[in-house]
């Protein structure tokens, strides 16, 4: 069951973006604690953008995206716990599983965080599983000379939905964390 996200109370202006919305509870604490044991066991490397290391840690199954050649090339499949998570995420939101062929495994340690940014064009659909603690993910699109911006808490065991306008027009970033943050990215191809 998802839920279209409700970000603010009546007494705010600005309005959620279209395409962005949040399942319920996913995952129990004890799987979450599961999964993130699953995902540090997966050969996580830092993340590289060109000569630059983030401080977060990155594992792709399905698709891997080359920052230093630009394109998509093919990953290891999905191990079956991977598949098995991604089966329960993505049907939460009603979509088809077969169709999120891409998984981005992601450990932020403390001080990590994401810039802004949208997910590679190449890139459809985006289903993102929180686990660990508590983040607060970001969004704004440009809006004459400055920015429209909204954020919104992402609850361990809960899912977000990107398409249409959320996915194509806001950029998304995360505020850098003091603890240990685990996330699933599943996406689809364009």
């Amino acid at each position: 069951m998802t839920l279209q996200l409700d970000l603010f109370g009546a007494d705010d202006a600005a309005a959620p973006p279209a395409g962005l919305s949040l399942s319920g509870r996913l995952v129990e604490p004890d799987e979450d604690a599961r999964l993130a044991d699953l995902i540090d066991a997966t050969g996580l490397s830092p993340f590289r953008f060109q000569q630059w290391t983030g401080k977060r840690m990155t594992r792709s199954f399905g698709w891997h995206y080359d920052f230093e050649g630009g394109g998509i090339a093919h990953a290891e499949p999905m191990p079956d716990w991977l598949a098995d998570i991604r089966q329960r995420t993505v049907s939460a939101f009603g979509d088809d599983p077969a169709h999120y062929e891409q998984a981005l495994l992601i450990r932020y340690d403390p001080g990590a965080g994401i810039g802004w940014h949208r997910d590679r064009p190449q890139f459809g659909r985006v289903i993102g599983l929180s686990l660990g603690t508590p983040a607060t993910m970001r969004l704004r699109k440009r809006s004459g000379a400055g920015f429209e911006r909204t954020s919104f808490e992402l609850e361990p065991g809960h899912a977000y939905r990107l398409d249409g306008p959320a996915r194509r027009e806001w950029e998304h970033s995360i505020v850098p964390l003091e603890q240990p943050r685990w996330s699933i990215t599943f996406r689809t191809l364009a």
